[in-house]
């Protein structure tokens, strides 16, 4: 974990607010409906690159503004905003430094979430939201309407620059969750994994770099088998032990496999988690185990983030997370035996299920 620096001896300390009073609910109310303004101070110091600019030592306004070509005004008050929120601090002197959440915006920080703060407000994002009572009305989303088309064929065909931020967003995430799963996950009488849908293969990839008796197969759309991870394509150093499937897990799961997992592919619509079930069900050997990997929107200290996700996701394809409940009903009605529910990290639940037999 990065510390913020010890300030010197005689330099201006940071600015230690007053103890806050309890927060009325019409205050409350009104910080609320101006959260826009939130997610977009925390983009535009994103885009700018502000975090990067900003070293061990703090900094003025304007020394910033020349670093990221903006107006020393405009961008003063943009961290000011910030700095209500723990993002960035305000130094007596007017100097601006570094708190543990503005160090995660730094492109060079090794739990950086830049791009995922860049892809929560892409500008598609600010075109669904005023419609989510549309949503709530119909029960289904609202993307296809706006573009007549929908949201991946959008992402890929018409808006590239969106969709780089999409890969970048979910490589790292899938970096940082793939060191707690590999972490987590007890691999006793298992050879052979199967990463269901599992993009790159980052997941994969941490198991077998963990442990080197195991094979391990990925399946995911061509496209994006086409780009997993070096380290398992042709040539890399986990290749010999690793195979690449492109195909559609909501068609047909070709892989036989000790252990299967599928992380975060289950908040499509009902009828897609379903045929993905059934369909690992079809190609499981009788004992396999299954682990299912998914953000919940009960039971989690993030709820506050998979909650918001989880409205984004009926906006953009229809789909919805799950609560503990829902998604043990899923796997029990493929015909899984589940077994211990466990947190994987603050933002992940595992769930342990058996093909019987």
């Amino acid at each position: 974990m990065t510390m913020t620096k010890t300030a010197a001896p005689g330099a201006p300390s940071p600015v230690q607010p007053q103890q806050a009073p309890p927060v009325s609910p019409a205050m409350q109310l009104r910080e609320i409906a101006f959260g826009a303004a939130r997610a977009a101070a925390v983009r535009a110091v994103a885009r700018l690159g502000v975090a990067d600019a900003l070293g061990e030592e703090p900094a003025t306004a304007e020394r910033l503004a020349a670093a990221v070509g903006a107006r020393p005004e405009p961008l003063r008050r943009l961290l000011r905003a910030l700095t209500c929120y723990g993002v960035f601090a305000e130094n007596g002197d007017g100097c601006f430094a570094h708190t543990g959440a503005s160090r995660l915006l730094r492109e060079d920080s090794p739990d950086s979430l830049r791009h995922i703060a860049l892809w929560c407000t892409e500008p598609w994002t600010w075109e669904v939201w005023p419609r989510l009572d549309e949503a709530v009305t119909t029960g289904g989303e609202v993307f296809t309407a706006l573009h007549g088309k929908g949201f991946f064929e959008y992402l890929h065909d018409d808006a590239p620059e969106s969709a780089e931020v999409f890969d970048k967003a979910m490589t790292r995430s899938s970096t940082q969750s793939a060191r707690d799963i590999a972490e987590y996950l007890d691999l006793t009488g298992v050879a052979s994994v199967a990463d269901i849908g599992g993009g790159q293969g980052h997941v994969l990839a941490a198991l077998l770099d963990k442990h080197p008796e195991l094979t391990g197969t990925l399946l995911d759309l061509p496209k994006v088998v086409a780009g997993a991870d070096p380290r398992l394509r042709e040539g890399g150093a986990l290749a010999a032990r690793a195979r690449l499937v492109p195909g559609d897990c909501r068609t047909r799961i070709p892989v036989a496999a000790d252990l299967y997992i599928i992380k975060n592919i289950l908040e499509w619509d009902d009828d897609s988690t379903r045929r993905t079930l059934g369909n690992v069900m079809a190609a499981a050997r009788p004992g396999a185990r299954v682990l299912v990997i998914e953000n919940l929107v009960d039971d989690s200290p993030s709820m506050r983030f998979t909650t918001a996700m989880d409205l984004l996701l009926l906006l953009n394809v229809g789909g919805h997370k799950h609560t503990r409940d829902s998604l043990v009903a899923r796997l029990t009605e493929a015909g899984l035996t589940v077994g211990a529910i466990r947190a994987v990290n603050p933002y992940l639940h595992a769930f342990e299920a058996k093909v019987p037999g």
